[in-house]
């Protein structure tokens, strides 16, 4: 079954995302992952198969793996255990589904980089820095740094999110909290990398968004999925140039080649691009977690 939309479901919707629709069950949430697909923060017309259950999946495995660092928002994946009648979609949420404590969204995105790629790929060649912290001269693209760094970022209503300091993160929700978080943020990237390791896998970067719960911390949205993190196959790693990624790298190479201006209107996907992209996403979620999807 592919899930494009939850109109079927007939309860307030809290937030719709570009993959999640999150509707509001009071202290609860009901969070269901479609299987839509964005990139350059524009939504495409085509689905990808089993998307959504491979990120529903992936986060719920690392939440448990996790849980010994901090707590996290989840209550059940079980649809038989929803409120409000939801059993009866159970065809429709099962797998791709979770049911989650309310908790109040600390505004910002924590950011772990193990690896030189993406947007601290680009600081680094532009001031040898990333958010502020300075690395050592000569490191190539996809080179492991020293060691993981945290790199924050703003949450913005509206826009790109903006990378700061950890002294600006400091400025914003306070000195405590942001020290919490960091050191939070490094002790689960530390764990996840670990085991990622041992299935031959890298995680390059990743990040994480936390919030309040009877004043205690709490992660919650999504866990080390392929589309909050960077994850590489350690047997084709080779530093100094972009890594093969678990996540929408046939979409990306894809749309490098073809005359779209990455704004609004996004083009039709060919079925090549389709089908390879999901193949991607069940094999990270097959490598990581050991279970077949079903």
């Amino acid at each position: 079954m592919l899930l494009g939309d939850t109109n079927f479901i007939d309860l307030p919707l809290y937030i719709k995302g570009k993959v999640r629709n999150v509707y509001d069950l009071g202290d609860k949430l009901l969070i269901v992952v479609t299987d839509r697909i964005s990139a350059f923060d524009v939504v495409f017309p085509n689905l990808i198969p089993n998307k959504g259950k491979v990120l529903n999946g992936i986060s719920k495995f690392w939440f448990d793996y996790t849980k010994d660092i901090v707590d996290n928002h989840v209550i059940t994946t079980d649809v038989s255990e929803y409120p409000e009648g939801l059993s009866k979609f159970k065809e429709e949420l099962e797998g791709r589904s979770m049911l989650v404590k309310k908790i109040k969204m600390i505004p910002a995105e924590c950011i772990v980089r193990g690896y030189l790629e993406g947007s601290g790929l680009k600081d680094y060649k532009a001031t040898g820095s990333i958010c502020g912290i300075k690395l050592p001269e000569g490191l190539r693209q996809a080179d492991k740094l020293p060691e993981p760094i945290f790199t924050p970022s703003t949450k913005e209503s509206e826009g790109h999110d903006q990378n700061v300091s950890f002294e600006g993160l400091c400025n914003a929700i306070g000195t405590e909290l942001a020290e919490k978080l960091r050191d939070i943020s490094l002790a689960l990237y530390e764990k996840a990398s670990k085991y990622a390791e041992s299935k031959g896998i890298i995680l390059a970067d990743t990040k994480f968004e936390f919030g309040i719960l009877d004043g205690k911390i709490v992660v919650g949205d999504e866990l080390f999925t392929p589309d909050s993190s960077r994850f590489w196959d350690m047997n084709e790693y080779e530093p100094g140039r972009a890594q093969k990624s678990f996540d929408k790298q046939f979409l990306r190479e894809y749309l490098e080649t073809i005359d779209w201006d990455k704004n609004p209107p996004a083009p039709t996907l060919p079925d090549d691009v389709v089908k390879n992209t999901e193949l991607k996403y069940i094999e990270a979620y097959e490598r990581l977690t050991g279970n077949k999807l079903v």
